[in-house]
């Protein structure tokens, strides 16, 4: 491998041309970012003597405070291993580059968040052993996808789901996209208050979400009952496929319109009609006997598949511990 320089960029108007095909390690995320308040981007890039670069990866500092429960911490968020120039190098090189991604970004934020996270990775085993080298712990978690491009979303779901669907609408549940300011309005609030005694959830300022509504890689939908939002979720599209990144419903008041279904399958029917490969639920969780969360996405005929999601924890003994508990 020809000799390499890393480099790590915190400001937008230094960053290097590159070719940004994944949202999620993308220039025009990293400037969503650095415009929402508590949140900071990080953009690892690995680059040849000439400036070319080879391999860049996106890692998104946020702050959480709480006043209750009481906390205030730092941790680093990353989504997928990065993005790599389509003609460099075979897979071995590619894991070298991701390599040298992350010790770059753990020896940056070490002695300032809490924790580092890596997740949506695109193969189980991808990165293991430089992951192991930099002392982080695999958690097994859950990710499910819908596969759109080979059946309709109809195909995969029970006559009884479809009719509930149907008798939700004609109670008046409406799924839509966001269109004006006031519906934006209720989209925030019930997100924030559906997540408010979820402490692990993080939900970003409401200025990510206007950059996501006002520009080309997001869609916000909402289910409306006499005007008022009852469900909600935000999805991003990057390279083909659909994630549902967030989702809030008010299921214990409507129980009789189902607005986790009906906002669920009208994203999933917006992104069968965009031709999306695929959609991507962002957060299935941990493989739990029992997840109703889990249970209540593979009901759309999603398939599930176990990965890994890694942490490194900064406090060194409670990672040690931490490492003992979720040893692989």
């Amino acid at each position: 491998m020809p000799q390499l320089r890393v480099h790590i960029y915190t400001k937008g108007d230094k960053l290097p041309d590159m070719t940004c095909c994944n949202y999620f390690h993308s220039a025009s995320l990293f400037h969503v970012c650095e415009k929402t308040p508590r949140l900071r981007p990080y953009m690892v890039v690995v680059q040849q003597e000439d400036g070319t670069v080879l391999s860049h990866m996106l890692g998104m500092l946020r702050y959480r405070s709480s006043w209750f429960p009481p906390y205030l911490y730092m941790h680093c968020r990353v989504y997928g291993e990065g993005e790599y120039e389509a003609d460099y190098g075979s897979q071995t090189e590619r894991d070298e580059l991701f390599g040298m991604m992350l010790e770059a970004l753990t020896r940056k934020l070490q002695r300032w968040v809490l924790y580092i996270e890596v997740s949506d990775l695109s193969g189980k085993m991808f990165g293991y052993r430089r992951f192991r080298q930099l002392h982080f712990f695999p958690v097994h978690w859950m990710k499910i996808h819908n596969s759109l491009h080979s059946h309709a979303p109809e195909d995969r779901v029970t006559d009884k789901f479809l009719q509930r669907i149907e008798q939700a609408k004609k109670r008046g549940a409406i799924s839509k996209e966001v269109e004006t300011d006031e519906e934006f309005r209720q989209f925030m609030k019930l997100l924030r208050s559906h997540h408010w005694l979820k402490p692990k959830r993080y939900i970003p300022d409401a200025k990510l979400f206007h950059m996501l509504w006002e520009g080309q890689n997001g869609r916000l939908f909402v289910t409306k009952y006499r005007d008022r939002v009852i469900g909600c979720c935000a999805c991003a599209y990057s390279e083909g496929n659909a994630y549902m990144w967030y989702s809030a419903f008010r299921r214990k008041s409507y129980v009789r319109l189902h607005p986790d279904d009906v906002t669920v399958w009208h994203a999933l029917k917006h992104a069968y009609e965009q031709q999306y490969q695929h959609m991507f639920f962002m957060d299935a969780g941990l493989p739990f006997r029992r997840n109703p969360f889990r249970e209540f996405i593979l009901s759309f005929g999603g398939k599930p598949v176990s990965t890994y999601r890694w942490f490194r924890c900064n406090i060194g003994w409670i990672n040690s511990i931490l490492s003992r508990i979720y040893r692989d």
